[in-house]
């Protein structure tokens, strides 16, 4: 296929790398020419614009941070909605059903489809091609669309309801960040009281705690002290507060999720929202006195 790709951060650039890799023909924008340099490398042509991209392509890729950006880049006046050939906009962004519904109106008066594809797996499942790919829109162009979302991992067709997608990765998301929060808690809790933190790793995962922090964020990325997960404290913040909009929209309680919410806050104010979301520990040790590592490391 002939594709245009509008984003190519951590998650955008290794999709994009992998549909260069797989055979398609893409061309990309990104506002850093860093970043553009990096695929033009690889094979991709370079556009200046997503109305450009959109003036030479039928489909229209984009991976990018916050809900307003995608807003921009899909309506605004240089964004894909004026452009001359594009006839489908898939967004694999986190933005909420509201906004993807609103994108969609937009676009479809323009004669376009917007496909919802969010994904999850983060950058390791990026690069590696092992991505979940949650999938709203029409049948008929999530069909046309499917050898590049392919790519990206396993595709999971939701629903034709437009934002449905979003949905699902919403509570994907929060499930998530409930275990990096309750894990931070957990095993804080027992080093403070002098356990180890790689047998309380060990016993958890052979027991019915394990879950995505114990099994691998808190083995990779906090006990060596790394914190290089490569998601953000604040896109994650903004990805649970989203949710929480839409549960209230939804007359859903969310205690739980509330709780996790003021957990991120507190790593947004004091650690930082650009710092990896495995910093979200440090605002519980700090509080505690203690460190999550391995005792008697050298790793500083």
């Amino acid at each position: 296929m002939d594709i245009g790709f509008i984003g190519l951060g951590n998650m955008g650039f290794h999709m994009a790398r992998r549909l260069i890799e797989a055979g398609h023909t893409l061309t990309v924008y990104d506002t850093r020419r860093a970043a553009i340099d990096r695929l033009v490398a690889l094979g991709a042509a370079a556009a200046g614009s997503p109305r450009e991209i959109a003036d030479r392509l039928e489909t229209v890729i984009a991976s990018l941070p916050t809900p307003d950006i995608v807003l921009a880049v899909a309506t605004g006046r240089s964004g894909v909605i004026a452009g001359k050939r594009v006839r489908r906009f898939i967004d694999t962004s986190t933005t909420g059903a509201e906004m993807a519904s609103r994108i969609f109106t937009a676009l479809k008066a323009k004669d376009i489809v917007q496909i919802d594809a969010p994904v999850s797996g983060g950058v390791s499942g990026a690069e590696k091609g092992t991505l979940a790919v949650m999938v709203s829109g029409p049948r008929a162009e999530v069909e046309a669309a499917e050898p590049a979302l392919k790519v990206f991992g396993k595709v999971f067709f939701i629903s034709e309801r437009p934002g449905a997608g979003q949905t699902m990765k919403l509570a994907n998301n929060v499930l998530s960040a409930t275990a990096m929060a309750a894990t931070s808690e957990a095993i804080v809790m027992g080093v403070k009281a002098g356990l180890d933190p790689r047998v309380m790793v060990e016993v958890i995962n052979a027991g019915t705690g394990r879950n995505t922090a114990t099994e691998t964020k808190f083995p990779r990325n906090i006990i060596p002290r790394k914190f290089d997960l490569g998601f953000t404290n604040g896109l994650m913040m903004k990805d649970v507060n989203l949710c929480l909009a839409e549960a209230k929209s939804l007359g859903v309680p969310m205690e739980v999720v509330s709780a996790v919410a003021r957990l991120l806050q507190h790593a947004c104010d004091e650690i930082g929202p650009d710092k990896d979301l495995t910093t979200i520990v440090q605002p519980v040790e700090r509080r505690a006195g203690v460190e999550v590592r391995a005792p008697h490391s050298n790793d500083d």
